[in-house]
């Protein structure tokens, strides 16, 4: 059996929304205030006995209209579905504890556990004449919260709420829900033996070597825990006496207070010291400590929040086990143990976040001592470490409405979607997976974009950061994986947020002696005898007029790369010659003439030859032949995304130099137009 999904009407940011869950690993992700805690906070409060069932006028969501106040008062649902898991026996622990919940007999079988929280009946009519002639919503919360809130009540109901079947206390009562939020007081629950949580744990493990093995009978694990106890208790004794004798004389002046006060004149009376010391009183007088290959030993208190809190979920963990262990609870034994953490990264290095991950993963559920795990995450690092299977994305779709997206269900069982889906698993690292948490996605094509784009938005006044756009390097040839997260038109089910494909026109040429195609230069297009293409003209043509999706590239006639494109753009501003540039001087000498002029100042080579005679054969202007042939000399000599961080600060750098002193730069169209679109 597993938790299959929850519906949660009316509470917090959640007006009306239906969440499936996978068996084992569920990991949340998203940007703020997309919902993930609120989640959790949902579950707890169906499946945790111990938290309270009373909400505040914060738990309902705000998203109810002004008609909608009036009709009826506001009120929260949430609905928890359990399912068959597969090979689960027909006689099944898990099918007995939700037998009284069930909604579908046949296999696999269904169940519900409902959570209401509502104004009674009787109290309905009276709250709609008190808000019927209110015409500010404000005001009706106002109402809600000084005269109507106190009056709600909470029902737990088995099966399908419409029977109103209260759910006995024993079902839940089978469900261990632990629930770990971001901040927690470790100090308090952890680290002395009068904590109940460390004292739970002391007293479950003390002769665990008797109580777990399995070659011994119950009979025989009992009467050896007995003759233990029996030896604790006689080695003590000795050490209560002691205790006395030496109270002797302090006792004498103690109890003479006593008499003083009058609490021996009460029939005789007379107050003294008596006692005795069991396991469990002993086990309060520990303290858990830290051991250093060192030899020094220090309190726990002293170590850092990550590792304290590794500590806190390791004992919470032996905590779950004592608590399904039926030898030790008997039938107040836990049958289903589920284990919500949110933020689990919290002052945890990158390289524990990712152990801790994988202990989980391998010991716990695999293992079936947990039984489903929840996780809510805004670590890459932690999503990059599990399946898209496990994932679950919550978002603000394109219309601001809280949205949820499942990562692994985007793929079919098609030959193209498995290498699809297993391109995107494997190169899904810390990185990449700022995807599934970003609002916006620009995919480019190599690092110089990537690095590149943020600071070029801001030449054109736009931020990549405040439109908290993800700029990821994908590989032209690989968008097409990466954009069936988000193809709303291919997969209704598809994340529906904005994405933008910067991808380069890159023309090639086939000539009429060579079998393969190889990449030429915008201005050798429409040579005689020379078969033409460019990679990017089918996708343009295919997101054209996508809901979510764009692509752009350079100018189909004389546009190539984003290098290419730096310069055409630039052709009068020395930005562009890094100082390490090995032609530099090549390329201030021919911007320093005009066409044809500056074509003698190219330096003797065969692919120089080839730009000087592809030009005198081109019908373009002498000015767009003079950019062409720096854009050409100068991708030639930078190659592919070289020096691209090196340009990037020299861009910022400029950029905020008073404008009196600062060089004009021009952004590439093709690029303007994307970041327009983008973050409009």
């Amino acid at each position: 059996m597993y938790i299959s999904k929850i519906h949660i009407v009316g509470y917090r940011n959640f007006k009306d929304k239906e969440i499936s869950f996978k068996e084992g690993i569920n990991v949340i992700i998203g940007p703020n205030n997309a919902g993930k805690s609120n989640l959790l906070r949902a579950l707890d409060l169906v499946l945790n006995t111990e938290t309270t069932k009373k909400l505040t006028l914060f738990d309902f969501c705000r998203d109810s209209n002004l008609n909608e106040l009036k009709v009826a008062a506001p009120k929260v649902r949430i609905e928890v579905f359990f399912r068959e898991s597969e090979g689960e026996g027909s006689n099944s622990e898990d099918l007995v504890m939700v037998a009284p919940c069930l909604i579908k007999l046949e296999h696999p079988y269904e169940a519900q556990v409902t959570f209401d929280y509502f104004l009674p009946k009787e109290d309905e009519d009276e709250y709609k004449d008190a808000v019927s002639d209110i015409t500010d919503e404000e005001k009706i919360w106002n109402i809600i919260r000084d005269e109507y809130l106190r009056k709600y009540v909470s029902r737990m109901w088995a099966g399908n709420p419409t029977n109103q079947s209260k759910l006995d206390g024993e079902t839940v009562d089978k469900i261990d829900f632990e629930f770990l939020g971001p901040i927690r007081d470790v100090e308090r629950d952890l680290f002395s033996g009068k904590s109940p949580l460390l004292r739970e744990v002391l007293n479950f493990f003390l002769d665990y070597e008797i109580k777990s093995n399995k070659g011994k009978t119950k009979d025989e694990q009992k009467a050896e825990i007995k003759v233990k106890h029996k030896d604790f208790t006689d080695s003590i004794r000795p050490s209560l006496d002691k205790v006395q004798e030496r109270l002797m004389q302090g006792k004498e002046q103690i109890l003479a207070y006593a008499k003083l006060t009058g609490a021996s004149d009460f029939r005789g009376a007379i107050p003294d010291f008596s006692g005795s010391l069991s396991e469990p009183d002993f086990l309060a007088a520990l303290q858990l400590i830290i051991k250093h290959e060192t030899g020094i030993d220090i309190a726990a208190t002293h170590n850092g929040l990550g590792y304290n809190n590794l500590i806190y979920i390791s004992l919470l963990l032996a905590k779950m086990q004592a608590n399904a262990d039926e030898g030790y609870y008997r039938q107040n034994a836990k049958v289903f143990s589920v284990l919500a953490i949110e933020e689990p990264e919290a002052h945890l290095h990158l390289s524990l976040q990712y152990k801790f991950l994988k202990y989980l993963q391998e010991e716990q559920v695999k293992k079936k001592r947990v039984r489903q795990l929840f996780i809510t995450t805004h670590s890459t690092e932690i999503t990059s470490a599990v399946s898209l299977d496990e994932l679950i994305c919550l978002y603000n779709d394109l219309e601001d409405k809280i949205a949820v997206g499942y990562p692994g269900s985007l793929f079919d069982d098609s030959e193209g979607d498995i290498v699809s889906k297993q391109y995107v698993q494997r190169f899904l690292d810390a990185i990449k997976s700022d995807m599934l948490f970003a609002d916006r996605i620009c995919f480019v094509e190599g690092k110089a974009e990537e690095l590149l784009i943020p600071v070029m938005a801001n030449y054109i006044e736009k931020s990549i950061e405040d439109g908290h756009v993800a700029v990821i390097s994908v590989g032209g040839r690989y968008f097409s994986h990466f954009l069936k997260l988000f193809d709303t038109v291919r997969n209704p089910l598809a994340m529906k947020k904005k994405v933008v494909c910067l991808t380069d026109r890159d023309p090639m040429w086939r000539k009429e002696d060579s079998n393969s195609f190889e990449r030429c230069y915008p201005f050798e297009l429409g040579l005689e005898g020379n078969e033409y293409q460019e990679h990017s003209k089918t996708m343009i043509e295919t997101f054209h007029e996508h809901p979510n999706i764009r692509v752009y590239s350079q100018d189909e006639i004389k546009g190539k790369t984003l290098e290419y494109d730096l310069m055409w753009y630039n052709s009068v501003s020395d930005l562009l010659f890094l100082e390490d540039l090995s032609n530099k001087k090549e390329l201030e000498e021919i911007q320093s003439e005009d066409y044809p002029a500056c074509a003698e100042k190219l330096r003797n080579s065969s692919e120089n030859k080839r730009i000087k005679e592809a030009l005198n054969l081109c019908t373009w202007t002498n000015e767009d032949k003079k950019k062409a042939l720096l854009a050409s000399r100068y991708l030639n000599s930078i190659g592919k995304g070289e020096n691209a961080l090196a340009l990037s600060v020299i861009l910022k750098n400029n950029l905020e130099k008073q404008s009196t002193e600062r060089k004009d730069f021009i952004v590439p169209k093709y690029i303007k137009d994307a970041l327009v679109w983008l973050l409009q």
